[in-house]
């Protein structure tokens, strides 16, 4: 049964005339007689009751008309919605960022899309740089954004900003404003974002080209957020290392200070998958960060 053969039906019900439901549908009487009749040998019924020129439904053919109405009109709404989603009026995005991403540089670009596109659903999860990249690879986010590097043959990535990395102590720890080498850092307590966030590897990588390992880290406290982490560091006496942005407001107050030991620079890398497909969402989405 095809949509086509259905829209014939319904014409021919509704007039109960073959030529003039030919007329509304712009097809030959002997195109609409076609279709009724392999609809009805396809099945074993008989839809419509033919007695000389007049044409009447059947029992079954007044039984089936609503049934056909439904279908069409299902069809149309089908139609309507792959539309509407092709013209971003509808639909879903779906996003996955690390903690550092997800809490301070995601957010007003977000709100830019909604301002453009205030019909699409956009649902961003936030993890470590792992979780996201996994995310991706297993098609649960269309999108991922992470801090960390990522080597995946499966996905594609794109710098999208730069952020600073940085070491920061409470006031009155001993190297708070003081600068600092790798092994003055090997002898200090850490409280941590947990093995796996792009934080921390940003971090140990440079730490262990100074000939430090991370294994050798005095690392009290393991913590998987950013605002956990800055908390425990408030209220401790130990170093954390964290995105300038998580920390910018508390270094003005004086709640924290740097210490002088530099991080290399990181970059936040867009992440897709290169063989899935990309709903307009997402390039949309993607434009916006151009």
């Amino acid at each position: 049964m095809t949509l086509e053969q259905l829209r014939i039906f319904i014409a021919v019900a509704e007039r109960e005339h073959l030529t003039q439901a030919a007329e509304a549908l712009n097809l030959t009487p002997s195109a609409v007689s076609s279709a009724i009749r392999v609809l009805e040998e396809r099945y074993g019924i008989a839809l419509f009751h033919r007695t000389g020129r007049r044409i009447e439904l059947t029992q079954t053919g007044e039984a089936f008309l609503p049934e056909a109405k439904a279908t069409l009109a299902r069809a149309a709404s089908a139609d309507l919605f792959l539309t509407e989603i092709g013209g971003l009026k509808r639909g879903t995005l779906t996003l996955a960022a690390s903690q550092t991403v997800a809490g301070s540089w995601l957010p007003p670009r977000l709100m830019r899309f909604k301002a453009a596109y205030p019909a699409i659903d956009v649902r961003l999860e936030a993890s470590n740089t792992e979780h996201v990249a996994e995310a991706v690879l297993d098609g649960q986010a269309e999108l991922g954004f992470v801090e960390g590097a990522v080597d995946h043959p499966a996905l594609a990535e794109r710098i999208v900003a730069r952020d600073r990395v940085m070491i920061v102590a409470p006031p009155g720890h001993p190297l708070a404003g003081q600068p600092a080498d790798a092994k003055t850092l090997a002898s200090a307590r850490w409280v941590l974002r947990e093995p796996g966030s792009g934080t921390r590897s940003a971090l140990t990588a440079t730490l262990a080209a100074h000939g430090v390992k991370e294994d050798a880290l005095d690392v009290m406290l393991s913590l998987p957020s950013n605002e956990a982490v800055r908390s425990a560091v408030l209220t401790g006496n130990a170093l954390t290392a964290v995105s300038f942005a998580v920390v910018a407001d508390d270094i003005a107050a004086g709640r924290l200070s740097p210490v002088g030991f530099d991080l290399p620079e990181r970059a936040f890398r867009l992440l897709r998958h290169k063989e899935r497909y990309r709903s307009k969402a997402a390039l949309a989405f993607e434009a916006l960060l151009a």
